[in-house]
């Protein structure tokens, strides 16, 4: 604990078991927007997520999970997205080995500072609801590609010009994070 006390000596802590609802209580819970499960242990990530979801049922939970079997337990138990760094570790090296080009793109992407463009996602604002993806003009912007449009229950890859915008969906963009904000100013004007 000091060698991590040495290295974050300005960080706020808190000290005590997450799956206690009065730990979570004093690390702010209830104001929390979000919350990872990242012990070591399965059952532990578990126990955090539904204590978290029973305090806070707003709080979006990311859990980590070593045992694929345990990824459908720790859903039911109220983690909005579970991770694995194995199996993910896995499918990454399956990728290098059968896309190297799309990785080396990617990787590429993540860390080209000169660009510095990340996929984003902008969830709809009432202002462009019921408008077209044409309506956006979004060929005023250079460094912006629409990718996706997430609905309820589907993704709509590359939509094409006259998709009419609904309220519930979110747009997946590639773009540097200035003009994402940019659009995102500019839709809630609109």
């Amino acid at each position: 604990m000091e060698k991590i006390l040495e290295i974050f000596h300005e960080k706020v802590y808190i000290e005590g078991d997450a799956t206690d609802s009065d730990t979570l209580l004093k690390a702010g819970i209830m104001e929390a927007k979000g919350l990872f499960a990242v012990s070591g242990d399965d059952n532990q990530n578990l126990v955090i997520s539904l204590t978290a979801k029973q305090l806070n049922p707003n709080i979006r939970v990311v859990a980590r999970c070593h045992d694929l079997k345990n990824m459908e337990k720790m859903k039911k138990a109220g983690a909005d997205a579970v991770v694995s760094p194995t199996f993910i570790g896995g499918l990454r090296m399956a990728s290098e080995m059968v896309r190297p080009t799309v990785v080396s793109f990617l990787d590429i992407m993540l860390r080209d500072k000169e660009k510095n463009l990340r996929v984003e996602e902008i969830p709809v604002p009432e202002s462009i609801i019921g408008k077209t993806i044409a309506n956006l003009q979004l060929d005023k912007y250079p460094n912006v590609l629409l990718l996706a449009v997430r609905t309820k229950d589907n993704w709509i890859f590359n939509p094409p010009e006259d998709y009419l915008i609904k309220p519930e969906n979110v747009l997946i963009f590639m773009s540097t994070p200035q003009e994402r904000q940019e659009l995102e100013r500019i839709f809630s004007t609109t």
